[in-house]
């Protein structure tokens, strides 16, 4: 299924949701059975402590000192070394250091902590990513997801580094200073300082939630010009055939400026909500000073105690303008991350069940029993299909292109469960098994086969990664292509380029008929392996085909039936049921459906042949000439 996009639009719920992602990053602070990682949170969280503590109290030695030199009347050269508060300013700077100190120990010590979580995350999101189905990952562009995986990431990293070390502790800062000013300054001044504070905290979370929409729109903008950008170069090759980098150039271009125009009135938001927060601050700032400079001139308050109230309120107004930034990340974090965890939350469709064991295989036989198949309700797929593959046999799948064929192997493979009826390799509905011992068995050799950028010695070993070299060299040479990487500069290190698109069609389909090999299976499916090659190249292919088939159960999803005349049985598909079956000299004499395709195909061959020997034959006389 599609996962939901809730994320990027106006949720009445947004609350509770970013409850619940904060809650779900608990438990990777917090690992389980990880007790050098606990003991590391709560040393954080006590170095943390006593810096904030050490921080408010800076400001009372600055007064002492402050109140030590102005206290003693006029200084002279003999009467100043006895009035400088030595001890103070050394307490003051030692104070300074010491808040710095521990500041700089907890992010030391909490680093792995938070490294860890975030390992944790991505690991499990990307496993999570390999277990969704194939429907899943069809349905969605990998431009589009891969932003949102990447923003999501970096939401965390953001969320773990500012919620513990920077929300809470400005909170406790909040707290204690607000205290502080009740306690020995009066009632008023605490009543200021918390009406100030107040109303900064309701302006930036007002403001800052009615800009969150221009923060999603440019979200939106964004992974649409980045799907966009990545499909267009995935296509590469097909952009230049029909020579559209105009319009590739243009569509990006629209993205970029509904992007452009997005992040234009996002920073016009962000200016209104800092010129807000900045008049709100001074406001506090002039009144709280006010009444302090009369408390000195009434003679209630010291020198030294107007300055500490000055410093006090840069102490909590330093932070709080700080959390005003920090609200807004964490704001935009979690709207990112909710975008991620939906993905996570995705069913996977495919579950292996809570019982579920490993495949046992025997002779390797395999069964369809009145399967029936769909991906939509309205269009069926697969309308009671039913065969038999006994151990050690090869069957062939033929049909015109829509019949079901491939599906079949799909299903076998189970990327997708089927609606009715059951698939069984000896004995064993698959199903009850796990997928992972499922498709250890089988090997897929398929149409267009995509290899990893890597290297041609990599992309062989990708089908046993624990085989060493000489078992893929083995493998190489079975699947008859060690000649031609051996002639290659940097033969088995030779990089394939992305999706392999440095080799040829049938170089490409070696390397994967070796992988196949190495990974040594007991069923071997083969979905039109050659339907894209020459002639030429097929005949090597097929070759290699017949090799690594021996022994094994083999289906083979056929489109040149020339390729199949020795299956043992060749199942005929027509709009999801099989309408013929048997061996190739049987339903020839059937003259039905099969005998249609193969006469078509042997006067394509013929009039290819022709055309061939005609195109020679002008060569020839025009270099007779």
């Amino acid at each position: 299924m599609r996962p939901s996009t809730h994320a990027e639009k106006p949720d009445p719920n947004k609350k509770s949701n970013h409850n619940a992602t904060v809650k779900t990053l608990l438990p990777y602070l917090w690992a389980v059975g990880r007790w050098d990682l606990r003991i590391r949170v709560i040393l954080a969280i006590s170095f943390l402590v006593l810096a904030k503590t050490i921080g408010v109290y800076v400001p009372f030695l600055f007064k002492d000192a402050v109140d030590a030199i102005t206290g003693g009347g006029e200084l002279n050269t003999l009467t100043i070394a006895a009035a400088v508060p030595v001890g103070l300013i050394i307490g003051y700077g030692t104070a300074r250091i010491l808040s710095l100190i521990f500041g700089e120990l907890r992010d030391a010590v909490f680093v792995k902590v938070g490294q860890h979580a975030l390992r944790s995350v991505a690991l499990n999101t990307f496993r999570h990513l390999h277990n969704l189905s194939l429907k899943f990952h069809l349905d969605r562009k990998t431009g589009g997801l891969s932003r949102i995986i990447e923003r999501g990431t970096r939401g965390i990293d953001f969320l773990l580094r500012f919620m513990l070390f920077n929300i809470l502790p400005t909170l406790l800062e909040i707290v204690m200073i607000s205290s502080i000013f009740w306690v020995k300054f009066g009632f008023w001044y605490a009543a200021i300082t918390f009406g100030c504070l107040v109303s900064y905290i309701y302006f930036t979370i007002a403001v800052t939630d009615w800009r969150l929409k221009f923060r999603r729109e440019m979200n939106e903008q964004d992974t649409r010009a980045n799907t966009k950008a990545i499909d267009s170069l995935l296509n590469f090759e097909t952009v230049k055939y029909f020579t559209n980098e105009r319009h590739e150039s243009r569509r990006y271009d629209e993205a970029l400026a509904s992007y452009e125009s997005a992040a234009v009135r996002s920073q016009l938001s962000l200016t209104l909500l800092n010129i807000g927060q900045a008049v709100i601050i001074s406001l506090g700032l002039i009144a709280v000073l006010y009444m302090a400079a009369v408390g000195v001139v009434n003679g209630t308050f010291t020198i030294g105690e107007f300055v500490l109230v000055n410093a006090l309120l840069i102490q909590i107004y330093m932070p709080l303008n700080f959390l005003g930034f920090v609200y807004r990340e964490i704001k935009q974090s979690l709207t990112d991350m909710e975008k991620m965890f939906d993905v996570i939350a995705t069913d996977s469709e495919v579950d292996d069940k809570p019982d579920a064991e490993a495949l046992k295989v025997a002779t390797g036989s395999v069964e369809f029993k009145d399967v029936h198949f769909h991906y939509n309700p309205d269009r069926k797929i697969l309308k009671g299909i039913s065969f038999v593959v006994p151990g050690g046999t090869k069957t062939a799948i033929v049909g015109a292109s829509g019949a079901g064929k491939s599906t079949i192997s799909r299903i076998l493979f189970r990327f997708y469960d089927i609606t009715g009826g059951s698939v069984l390799i000896d004995g064993q509905d698959v199903r009850d098994i796990t997928q992972r011992s499922l498709r250890e068995q089988i090997g897929v050799v398929p149409q267009d086969t995509v290899l990893f950028n890597d290297t041609i010695r990599y992309n062989i070993g990708y089908g046993r990664p624990a085989a060493d070299d000489a078992e893929i060299e083995q493998a190489a040479d079975l699947a008859q292509i060690t000649g031609f990487i051996k002639d290659l500069p940097k033969g088995f290190d030779t990089d394939v380029g992305e999706r392999g698109l440095k080799l040829s069609g049938g170089e490409k389909q070696r390397v994967a008929i070796a992988r196949t090999i190495l990974k040594n299976p007991a069923i071997l499916l083969l979905d039109e392996a050659t339907s894209a090659l020459d002639s030429h190249t097929e005949q090597g292919i097929q070759a290699a085909l017949e090799k690594v088939s021996e022994n094994r159960t083999t289906i083979v999803i056929a489109h040149r039936l020339s390729t199949i005349i020795d299956a043992d049985e060749i199942l005929v598909m027509d709009a999801g049921e099989i309408v013929e079956r048997g061996t190739h000299t049987a339903l020839l004499a059937k003259e039905g459906m099969y005998a249609a395709m193969w006469l078509r195909q042997q006067e394509a061959t013929e009039a290819k042949a022709k055309l061939v020997e005609l195109e020679a034959r002008d060569e020839e006389a025009s270099t007779a000439a």
